[in-house]
C-alpha cells in the first residue's frame, strides 16, 4: 500500500492502519453486509477459504509474492520483506517458513526496501525502492548477477518481465513524488512531469551477469491518462496491453490500459467496482481467453475482481475468510499435488502470504478449469 502524495500544496490525510479481520469489511447501507462489491458491481462476493497462511511475522512488513518451481518440482514462495530488508522463502505447497535470503546494504545480495518481486525461468527480480535499483538473483542459489537502473530510478515500486526471444523486457513503476509539504504528506508532481512513471528496460543474462539498458519512458500526461501514484504493473502480450493499478484514491482507484510501447489507449476500468485502493494485477490466460485478476486492497478484507481479458468487463469477485490489506499478488500455473490447477498467492495485512487454490476460484466465480488451445 503506498501513501497517497498530495497535488501541489494540498494535504491529504494518511491512510489509516490496517488490522486483519475475520469478518466481511462493512458495506454501502444499500448493499448485504456480505457483499462489499455489490453496490458497485452489481455483483455478489464469493468466499474461497484460504488454502493456507505463512507464518505471520509482523515485523518484517511483507510486501509482494512470487513463485517458483524448481526442475525437480520443488515450490518455492518468495515474498519481499521491506522493513528487515531481506527475502523471505516459503514452501509453496504448505506456506511452511524455509529460509531468508539477504540482508541490509548496497552491496550484491543486500537489499534496501525490497518492494516489487518477480521470478522468469531461473531468475528472480527485486525492486529496492530505497536503493533506487532492480537486482537480479540467480535460483536456485540466490547467486547475485547484477543490478540496473540506479541512474534512472527515483522511487520504485513494481515490476512485469516480458520475457522475449533473447533476453526480457522489464517494465519498472516509479512513484517519484516533488517532497514534502509542511505535515510530511508526499507531493504529486505536476501532471506534465510524470512522464516517467514507468521505466522499460532491455536485460540481457550471459555468463553469470545481468545486464540491462533503457529503451524508454512511459507516462502520459492528460488528465485520464496519467498515473498518479503507481505501483502494481502486468501485460498481455498478444492482446499489447500493458496495465497499470492507479493508486491514488482521491482520484480514482482504477485500472490504466497503455500499450507495450507506452501509449495510453484511452481505456481505464475497474473505477466503478473498486472500493478501496487498487492494488495487485495480474493475468490468468485460458487458451487465448482468460481473466484480469486485481486486488481491491480492503482494510479489513481484500477483495479479488476479475475482468474479461479482451472486455475488460467485470465477471466476478471473491474474498477469503481472513486475507486483509494486500499488497502484492502472484499467480502460480504450474501444477503441483496441492495445487493441480495452479493457486493465487496473496500478501496479507503486511505479516504473511495466504494461498488460494484455483480450482476453488474457478468453482466460485463458474469459470472454465479447461482451456481451448
Amino acid at each position: 500500500m503506498r501513501a497517497r502524495p498530495v497535488l501541489g500544496l494540498l494535504a491529504l490525510a494518511v491512510l489509516a492502519g490496517c488490522k486483519p479481520a475475520v469478518t466481511p469489511a462493512p458495506a454501502a447501507s444499500n448493499a448485504p453486509a456480505a457483499d462489499p462489491a455489490a453496490a458497485t458491481t452489481g455483483r455478489s462476493v464469493a468466499t474461497v477459504a484460504e488454502a493456507f497462511l505463512t507464518p505471520m511475522t509482523p515485523a518484517d512488513n511483507i510486501d509482494s509474492p512470487a513463485s517458483w518451481t524448481s526442475p525437480e518440482g520443488q515450490a518455492w514462495l518468495i515474498a519481499t520483506a521491506k522493513a528487515t530488508d531481506k527475502l523471505v522463502v516459503y514452501d509453496g505447497q504448505t506456506g511452511a517458513h524455509l529460509r531468508d535470503v539477504g540482508s541490509t546494504g548496497a552491496g550484491p545480495g543486500q537489499f534496501d526496501r525490497p518492494n516489487g518481486i518477480a521470478v522468469v525461468d531461473d531468475l528472480v527480480l527485486i525492486v529496492e525502492r530505497d536503493n533506487h535499483r532492480v537486482q537480479v538473483l540467480q535460483l536456485p542459489s540466490f547467486t547475485p548477477l547484477g543490478t540496473f537502473a540506479a541512474d534512472d530510478l527515483r522511487k520504485p515500486y513494481g515490476l512485469w518481465v516480458n520475457k522475449q526471444a533473447s533476453g526480457y523486457d522489464v517494465y519498472v513503476t516509479d512513484s517519484y513524488d516533488a517532497g514534502e509539504d509542511a505535515q510530511g504528506n508526499d507531493v504529486l508532481p505536476p501532471l506534465a512531469e510524470l512522464d516517467k512513471r514507468v521505466r522499460r528496460y532491455a536485460l540481457q543474462v550471459a555468463n553469470g551477469k545481468a545486464q540491462a539498458s533503457l529503451v524508454g519512458s512511459i507516462g502520459d500526461t492528460s488528465e485520464k491518462g496519467a498515473l498518479r501514484v503507481v505501483e502494481s504493473i502486468w501485460g498481455d502480450p498478444a492482446n499489447d496491453r500493458l496495465l497499470i493499478a492507479e493508486e491514488d484514491e482521491t482520484y480514482a482507484s482504477e485500472i490504466k490500459v497503455y500499450t507495450l510501447e507506452g501509449r495510453f489507449s484511452g481505456t481505464t476500468f475497474g473505477r466503478d467496482a473498486f472500493k478501496a485502493q487498487a492494488e495487485g494485477v495480474m493475468l490468468r490466460t485460458c487458451g487465448k481467453d482468460g481473466w484480469w485478476i486485481t486486488t481491491e486492497q480492503g482494510k479489513d478484507r481484500s477483495v479479488f475482481h476479475l475482468f474479461d481479458r479482451h472486455t475488460l468487463k467485470h465477471v466476478g469477485a471473491f474474498q477469503g475468510n481472513t486475507v486483509a490489506n494486500t499488497d502484492g499478488i502472484w499467480l502460480s500455473t504450474a501444477a503441483s499435488p496441492r495445487f493441480p490447477h495452479g493457486a493465487l498467492y496473496a500478501v496479507h495485512d503486511d505479516q504473511g502470504v495466504v494461498a488460494f487454490d484455483w480450482a476453488s476460484v474457478a468453482k466460485q466465480l463458474s469459470l472454465p478449469l479447461e482451456c481451448a488451445k
